[in-house]
């Protein structure tokens, strides 16, 4: 096996581990929904879990087919478990903290203090640059012939 097609499987392997994980998290997150600020954020951090959860290990599982060099498909995978991971988490900081700006509807009712507002607009606008970009090189990925 070549050292391309070890660091394929490596990320392939790290990929579903990190998809198992963020899944447990979106299930344990469900027990603490009801003890948040805004239980609404909160149900929204469980599926958030659940659903990149899943995402991840579903792409772990075609990661192979992915054509990418080394360096576009490095990129990919931290946009991938950056946007999931960071998704999980600011999702479930606004509704610890109750945070509204960027969810009125899910926020509606609630509303953080503003450095709280700021830091889950912020993560929450970054999360939405990483998916997309590890999106498209995913699509870029799988669209390239071998």
């Amino acid at each position: 096996m070549n050292a391309t097609a070890t660091a394929n499987e490596t990320r392939s392997r790290r990929l579903l581990a990190l998809g198992a994980t963020l899944f447990m998290l979106g299930l344990l997150t469900g027990f603490v929904v009801q003890m948040l600020t805004n239980p609404r954020m909160g149900l929204s951090g469980h599926l958030e879990g659940v659903m990149n959860g899943t995402f991840l290990i579903a792409v772990g599982a075609v990661w192979s087919r992915l054509r990418l060099g080394a360096t576009l498909e490095r990129t990919a995978f931290a946009l991938l478990v950056y946007g999931t991971f960071a998704n999980w988490l600011f999702v479930m900081l606004a509704g610890l903290w109750g945070t509204s700006e960027i969810s009125p509807i899910a926020g509606a009712g609630f509303k953080g203090l503003p450095w709280q507002e700021s830091v889950v607009t912020l993560g929450l606008s970054s999360v939405g640059v990483a998916m997309v970009a590890g999106a498209a090189l995913l699509m870029l990925g799988f669209f390239r012939r071998a």
